[in-house]
């Protein structure tokens, strides 16, 4: 919550308890409490969210209730009899549940907070569209965070989901749709803003690419402070916005490519359509691999700053089963990261060393899908590392704890931020040594996070 947020939290539940102060004390709180209140509503008023709604009315029924206990004294006073106090127990019971319902929104839902990226390296940030002519003209809009040069520190920071607030909103909107949810409970995403710069310079020197993909119906922003962090330790991160898959695809002439995603009914079709997806997803990072490497040696300020020979093809739930797919053809990718996605059956074995994170094994699904990821490192030829995380869920390995709703079985027990950090941290240590040829033990630093198996 902000200051001016929690201000007015407080200082609404003065002027509710106030009624029950004694009566010298009573008038003088309630008037500096509606002070107070009203001016911090006047400086969260600029950028108000939904959940301070609750709190107003309180503050509303609270006048109202005066003005109609006062209209009730007056009247039993001329009739000679005398108004019982607890008549405004309820009202102030009232008021007193609609600030905490909005406190509790406020801090259940709020404005998402990127953690610090741990690197040496500010980060920049930038959003390309390219075209596939190969594949009936697919375009795919990509965007990229890559270590910059020095910023000033006042410099504005990148609109998280999208280009600009508009893109935010229209994203924000698709995916509430998606997900059966009504969009304002993404309120925290659409007014977050990252610690990347857009268009900032590119730092000097040539940077390994990371390749990303995200879950089903999920977009290129997804996992931004996982990005950010990897920018800043010297890696360049695409993040793909898969047409007709995202949720939304907000193309550079301002049309909208809504997901066409969805599950029939049938097990047998729904498993044929979700190769198909995987497939799609698989050639989309290939095509954007290929596109990376021109603009390592087309003119333009990233002329000489990308190192393809050194990429990782990476993604969360599905867009894990599209990394693996898409290494599994693609030989250009040298390593490979599944966060907590399940790879088709057909997958067949990789020659690349791959990295698994997965939550916990709590059913007879998630003990299939454990034994296929399994079974796929088993047979790959590269070093296969399987990590379990204590205490992790599917959307721990995102951004979605920085701004759901901390609730175990949606985004995991491990924090808001120390979530992210975990995935940061077992990635980075893992591309180092698969890109880097960085030294360490690196089955020692991941099995700090969880129950690690190695092949």
């Amino acid at each position: 919550m902000s200051a001016p947020e929690i201000v007015v939290v407080l200082d609404s539940l003065a002027l509710v308890l106030s009624r029950w102060l004694p009566p010298v004390a009573r008038r003088r709180t309630a008037l500096a409490a509606t002070g107070v209140v009203a001016a911090g509503t006047a400086l969260a008023a600029p950028g108000m969210r939904w959940q301070l709604l609750p709190v107003l009315a309180a503050d509303l029924l609270v006048g109202v209730g005066a003005v109609i206990g006062r209209l009730v004294r007056r009247r039993a006073e001329r009739a000679g009899w005398r108004a019982r106090w607890w008549l405004a127990l309820p009202g102030s019971v009232v008021c007193l549940g609609l600030i905490v319902a909005g406190a509790g929104a406020a801090w259940a839902l709020p404005v998402a907070n990127f953690p610090q990226p741990s690197g040496p390296s500010a980060v920049g940030t930038t959003v390309m569209q390219w075209t596939d002519p190969a594949r009936a003209g697919r375009a795919v809009v990509v965007q990229l965070w890559y270590p910059a040069g020095p910023v000033p520190p006042d410099t504005p920071r990148a609109q998280y989901l999208g280009r600009n607030r508009r893109e935010a909103d229209i994203v924000a909107a698709a995916e509430g749709d998606y997900l059966g949810a009504p969009a304002f409970l993404l309120d925290g995403a659409v007014r977050a803003h990252s610690h990347a710069v857009s268009d900032a310079a590119p730092a000097p020197g040539r940077s390994p690419v990371v390749l990303f993909s995200p879950g089903l119906g999920g977009v290129r922003t997804q996992n931004t402070a996982w990005a950010e962090d990897l920018a800043s330790r010297g890696y360049l991160v695409a993040g793909v916005d898969h047409p007709y898959d995202s949720a939304a695809v907000v193309l550079a002439d301002g049309r909208t490519l809504r997901t066409r995603v969805a599950a029939g009914g049938n097990p047998g079709e729904d498993a044929r359509r979700r190769t198909g997806w995987v497939d799609a997803r698989a050639a989309d990072l290939s095509f954007v691999l290929t596109r990376l490497g021109r603009l390592d040696t087309e003119p333009g300020p990233f002329t000489g700053r990308l190192d393809t020979s050194r990429a990782a093809a990476t993604g969360h739930s599905i867009g894990g089963a599209a990394a693996m797919r898409a290494a599994e053809r693609d030989p250009r990718f040298t390593a490979v990261i599944n966060l907590d996605g399940g790879p088709d059956p057909d997958q067949g074995p990789l020659r690349q060393p791959v990295l698994a994170l997965t939550h916990p094994v709590e059913d007879r699904a998630d003990a299939d899908y454990v034994a296929l990821v399994s079974a796929i490192l088993e047979r790959g030829t590269g070093p296969g590392y399987l990590l379990t995380v204590p205490g992790s869920a599917h959307l721990t390995f995102t951004d979605a704890p920085l701004y759901l709703p901390p609730v175990p079985a949606l985004v995991g027990s491990s924090g808001r931020t120390e979530s992210v950090r975990m995935t940061t941290a077992t990635c980075a240590a893992f591309l180092d040594a698969g890109l880097r040829g960085r030294g360490g033990d690196l089955p020692a630093v991941l099995s700090a996070y969880g129950d690690l198996h190695v092949w």
